[in-house]
C-alpha cells in the first residue's frame, strides 16, 4: 500500500469530521482497533502505555480503556500535566480512563519519567508522538523514548514509532518498534518496521467530496513574511462589462492574495478603479475592448504575477479573442474563464466553465445536474490537459485523474456575479498552490461564504455578499 503524506491524512481527518465522523469517533476507533491487535497479537499482561499530550496520545488513552477492559494490568505514564492534554477527544479521553481508575503517572521533567514502570512492564504502547511530529524529540519524550528502546518489554507503537518524521521519513531518535499499528495507510518511514495497517472508519464522501480538508495545507498570506509572497494576481477582464473583473479582484484579495492588478480597457479601467481604493488598475490601449496591440504590455505584466485570471466581462469580438488565444500561453498558471472559454482559445492551468460553457468546449449535452458530469469532466480534463472546475449542480473538480464533487453552495447563489467571484478565489489561491488543489478549495470555500450569506439574506443575496462573507469562511476552514 503506497504511503499516505502527513497533509493528506489531515485533509481526510477533516473531511470525516464535517462528514459526519468526528475526529473524537475517528480517535475512539483508532484506539479500539488498536487495542484488538494488541489482545490478538499478545495474552494478558501488564501494560505501559507512553502517551504525550496531544492526539496520538488521545489515541494511547483510548487504547489504555479498551485494554483495560479486556483484563489487562494498565499503567499510563503521561510526557506532561493532565492539564496540558490537547482540549477536545483527546482530554475527554484521559478524564475517561482517570474515571476508570487506571493510575496516570504525570512526567514533565526528564527526571519525572519513572524507569522502573519501563523495566517492570509486559508489554510497551507508544503513543507519544504522531504524525504532526517534526525535528528532533525533546524531554521529557527523548527520556521516555530511550527507556523504551531500552526496556525488555515488545513495543507497540500507535500510527508511527514517536520521534519519526512522518513529512521526510527521517528519524533522528525514535522508538524502535516490534510493531506499528498505523490508522488507514501507512506513513512516510514506516517501510522499516513491520507495519498492520487498521481502518478507523473515514466515510466515503471524505474521498469523493470536497470539504474542509482541501483548505488542509493551503498556502496563503499568512505563510509568508516578505511583501507580495502571499500571491500577486493579474485580472485581465473588462470592456463590454465592468462589474465582474472588479468582483474577481476584491474576491482575490478577500481570499488571501496579496497584491492584485487588473488589468481593463479604458473606459473599464475608470469604472473599476472606483470602486475601491484596494484595487491596482492597468488601463489598456483600446477604450473598450482588449486587443492585439495590448498583448506586450500584458506579457511584461503577466512576468510579474504569480498567476494570471483572464476572461471576465471581455466580450467576444474577434481582435479580442484573438488577443486572449496570444496571451494565455504566456502565463505558466492561468485560470481561464466566461468570454475566452471559446473552442479557438488554447487551454492551460484552470478553466472554469458554466454547464453552456462546458457544452461548447467539450461538445457534450450536460445538465446542471448531470449525474453523469463527474465522468464527463475528468474526461474532458484528461482530454485537455487541464484542471476543469465545472459549475454545475454540485460543482465538479478533476485534473483527468481524481475527481472531486464540491459539498458547498446553494441556490440563492444562481445569481450574476458569483461566477466572477469563484475565479477570483481560484486565481489567488492558485498564485501559491497547485492547480488542482487551489480549484479544490476555491469551490469549497466559495460554496462555504455562499452559504453564509444565504443564512444572512436568504433570496437577496448578490454576488457582493459572497464576497463579504469570503474571509469569514477561510477564517473558519483554514486551519481545519
Amino acid at each position: 500500500m503506497k504511503p499516505i503524506t502527513v497533509e493528506d491524512m489531515r485533509a481526510l481527518e477533516a473531511n470525516s469530521d464535517y462528514f459526519g465522523v468526528s475526529y473524537g469517533e475517528l480517535m475512539e476507533n483508532a484506539g479500539r482497533k488498536a487495542a484488538e491487535s494488541i489482545i490478538a497479537l499478545f495474552k494478558r499482561c501488564n501494560v505501559l502505555v507512553v502517551c504525550g499530550t496531544g492526539n496520538n496520545g488521545g489515541d494511547g488513552f483510548v487504547t489504555a480503556r479498551f485494554l483495560r477492559e479486556a483484563g489487562y494490568g494498565v499503567l499510563i505514564v503521561l510526557l506532561g500535566r493532565v492539564g496540558q492534554v490537547k482540549e477536545g477527544p483527546a482530554l475527554a479521553n484521559i478524564e475517561i480512563v482517570r474515571g476508570m481508575g487506571i493510575p496516570v503517572v504525570e512526567s514533565i521533567l526528564p527526571e519525572e519519567v519513572p524507569k522502573e514502570a519501563f523495566d517492570g512492564c509486559d508489554l510497551i504502547v507508544d503513543a507519544v508522538l504522531g504524525t504532526g511530529f517534526q525535528g528532533t524529540p525533546r524531554e521529557p519524550a527523548r527520556t521516555a523514548i530511550r527507556y523504551m528502546n531500552q526496556s525488555p518489554a515488545p513495543r507497540v507503537s500507535l500510527d508511527v514509532p514517536s520521534g519519526l518524521d512522518a513529512h521526510t521519513g527521517e528519524c533522528a531518535e525514535c522508538v524502535d518498534a516490534d510493531l506499528v499499528i498505523t490508522f488507514y495507510a501507512p506513513k512516510k518511514g514506516l517501510d522499516r518496521y513491520k507495519v498492520e495497517v487498521v481502518d478507523i472508519g473515514i466515510p466515503k464522501k471524505a474521498f469523493t467530496h470536497i470539504g474542509p480538508g482541501s483548505m488542509v495545507g493551503l498556502r496563503s498570506r499568512g505563510d509568508f513574511v516578505e511583501k507580495g509572497g502571499g500571491g500577486r494576481l493579474l485580472i485581465i477582464g473588462g470592456g463590454p462589462y465592468t462589474g465582474a473583473p472588479a468582483m474577481a479582484a476584491m474576491a482575490a484579495y478577500r481570499a488571501g492574495a496579496e497584491i492584485v492588478t487588473v488589468a481593463a480597457p479604458k473606459r473599464a479601467a475608470d469604472i473599476i478603479a472606483s470602486f475601491s481604493p484596494d484595487l491596482i488598475v492597468r488601463p489598456l490601449s483600446d477604450e473598450d475592448f482588449l486587443v492585439e496591440k495590448d498583448v506586450p504590455m500584458l506579457k511584461e505584466l503577466i512576468s510579474r504575477h504569480h498567476a494570471v485570471v483572464i476572461g471576465m466581462g471581455l466580450g467576444r469580438e474577434p481582435e479580442t479573442l484573438a488577443a486572449a488565444g496570444r496571451i494565455i500561453p504566456l502565463c505558466e498558471r492561468a485560470v481561464i474563464d466566461a468570454d475566452v472559454l471559446q473552442t479557438e482559445i488554447p487551454l492551460s492551468g484552470i478553466v472554469t466553465p458554466n454547464v453552456h460553457e462546458f457544452n461548447r468546449l467539450s461538445g457534450e449535452t450536460l445538465g446542471p445536474k448531470d449525474t453523469a458530469a463527474a465522468e464527463k469532466v475528468r474526461k474532458f480534463s484528461a482530454q485537455n490537459k487541464v484542471v476543469t472546475l465545472w459549475k454545475g449542480s454540485p460543482a465538479v473538480v478533476s485534473d483527468g485523474n481524481e475527481v472531486k464533487i464540491n459539498s458547498t453552495g446553494n441556490p440563492g447563489m444562481a445569481v450574476g456575479g458569483t461566477g466572477d467571484v469563484l475565479a477570483g478565489i481560484t486565481g489567488a489561491f492558485y498564485c501559491r498552490n497547485d492547480a488542482f488543489k487551489a480549484a479544490c478549495a476555491a469551490a469549497f470555500i466559495s460554496g462555504a461564504a455562499g452559504d453564509m450569506a444565504f443564512e444572512d439574506k436568504g433570496y437577496g443575496l448578490v454576488a457582493t455578499d459572497v464576497i463579504h462573507w469570503l474571509p469569514y469562511a477561510v477564517k473558519r476552514y483554514r486551519h481545519a
